[in-house]
């Protein structure tokens, strides 16, 4: 059985999409708390080094990827739909929570990599002044 190049491309632009909006809606403190920890635990099943074992029913036959992707789906159903549709709107709009994260993770990376090549410099302009002063000893 072969898979439409649309189906194929649909899908792997829609998962990182669910994931984003699943993050968002973790940390949203309007989702009730049971739908966390269902994908939670389902999220453990499958970042687990244990697999589970092929006699149980269907769960035993998922691919970890297939077992994600639908903890996810069934994350996002589960939750109040106006919450759903306000996240996906604010991603849309680059303005969601993930958004900000991601915005605030990358501006620490430039800043400690900023930090981090300025210790580099100074030391490498020191350097010719330690072998001189390291000759003359």
């Amino acid at each position: 059985m072969r898979l439409p190049l649309a189906r194929v491309r649909t899908f792997l632009l829609e998962v990182p999409r669910q994931g984003k909006l699943a993050y968002c809606l973790l940390r949203d403190p309007q989702i009730p708390l049971a739908p966390k920890l269902a994908l939670g635990a389902a999220l453990a099943v499958v970042a687990s080094p244990i697999k589970l074992p092929g006699w149980i029913p269907v769960a035993g036959e998922l691919d970890s990827l297939a077992l994600g992707i639908l903890a996810v789906k069934v994350f996002v159903d589960a939750c109040p739909d106006h919450l759903v549709q306000e996240h996906q709107a604010a991603l849309k709009r680059g303005e969601s929570l993930f958004d900000q994260d991601l915005s605030g993770v990358t501006e620490q990376v430039q800043r400690t990599a900023s930090e981090v090549y300025g210790r580099w410099t100074e030391r490498a302009a020191e350097l010719p002044n330690r072998l001189v002063e390291d000759r003359s000893a």
